[in-house]
């Protein structure tokens, strides 16, 4: 059930407010490394790690064509492709969770949790940016759209039934990462704003119901269109112009949508102190606010990550990233409880 079709009761997400999580991939050697930053620093909402840099079949293309029928994926994660040989109705090959290489991350995690309650967030990549991958190798527009598509869904069913055999006590949040989407409205994209939005919400509806849902995207998008795609979460950076959708936005709050905001920067420098990053986070709320967004469910509703994953950085380096997060989520959990025992909430 989609935030925009929730009854009152159910409109609230089970997520403790003021939480901190990564965006999948990391620079560690190993998967079990991985894992452990990931529950020493994130433990409320750890996300399942991709380690692209020594495992190039974990690269966010690697995993999208990975089974996919007429697509060869390389040692280096690159993609072979043989358009004719494309099938949008032929299923997902290969050893899918459970086995395959590609997803060699989520298991580490699932493994890591096993027994446990509890939330654990996993990445999908999103059939937007499939498709216009697909459409960069040469494949014509249509196939294009039509094998993403189908080999998304294909891929968030595979996952809820995996983790309902392999981590049956978990309670999945998974994000659907869609970068291709800060180019939608230029020359050559390979589909029209509409049919990205189907593309989109096709894929959370597969996973609605079994799943927490949220859209990732790690630069400037039209906010508006990701927001009636459905999701439960809109991951988004600090600074994209989120205010020009302020109006969607306030909607989209009372009826239960989280924030997740990418608030940490992952590609320049971050300083000694937090005090930057939370300088501009408060700005944004009191912009919002005044463009008549709840100043309370802007708190409450919301978590921290970093804007993007960390796999370019060094483990130094996305320790710091991943510090700063955790302390943002912290302030956010403070000023959370603060705004509602203000209004007596």
């Amino acid at each position: 059930m989609s935030v925009a079709d929730a009854a009152p009761e159910e409109r609230r997400l089970p997520l403790p407010f003021g939480i901190a999580s990564t965006i999948g991939s990391l620079p560690h050697a190993t998967h079990e490394e991985a894992v452990a930053f990931v529950l020493e620093h994130t433990p409320r909402l750890p996300a399942a790690p991709t380690l692209p840099f020594r495992f190039p079949r974990e690269g966010m293309l690697a995993q999208a064509a990975t089974g996919v029928a007429g697509i060869e994926v390389l040692d280096d994660g690159t993609l072979s492709v043989v358009p004719d040989l494309l099938d949008p109705d032929a299923p997902l090959g290969g050893g899918g969770f459970a086995e395959d290489p590609a997803f060699a991350g989520d298991r580490a995690l699932v493994a890591a949790l096993s027994g446990t309650e509890g939330f654990a967030k996993f990445q999908l990549t999103g059939p937007v940016t499939f498709a216009v991958a697909l459409h960069a190798l040469g494949v014509d527009p249509d196939r294009a759209v039509a094998v993403a598509g189908a080999a998304v869904r294909a891929r968030a069913e595979a996952l809820l039934d995996w983790l309902d055999d392999a981590a049956p006590t978990l309670r999945p949040v998974v994000f659907v990462d869609e970068p291709a989407m800060v180019g939608l409205l230029q020359p050559g994209f390979p589909c029209d704003a509409e049919t990205a939005l189907d593309l989109c919400s096709s894929v959370l509806a597969t996973l609605e119901g079994r799943a927490i849902t949220g859209i990732h995207c790690c630069g400037e998008a039209d906010w508006r269109l990701l927001l009636q795609a459905g999701p439960q979460i809109l991951s988004l950076p600090l600074g994209a112009a989120v205010e020009q959708a302020a109006g969607t936005l306030s909607g989209y709050l009372e009826r239960g949508g989280w924030l997740a905001w990418g608030a940490v920067p992952t590609d320049g420098p971050l300083g000694t102190t937090v005090e930057r990053q939370w300088r501009i986070l408060s700005a944004t709320w009191c912009n919002l606010v005044q463009e008549g967004c709840d100043p309370v469910r802007l708190r409450t509703q919301a978590m921290i990550t970093p804007v993007c994953g960390l796999a370019t950085h060094g483990t130094t380096q996305a320790e710091q990233v991943v510090e700063f997060t955790v302390e943002l989520a912290q302030r956010l959990h403070d000023q959370a409880i603060g705004v509602r025992l203000t209004v007596g909430a």
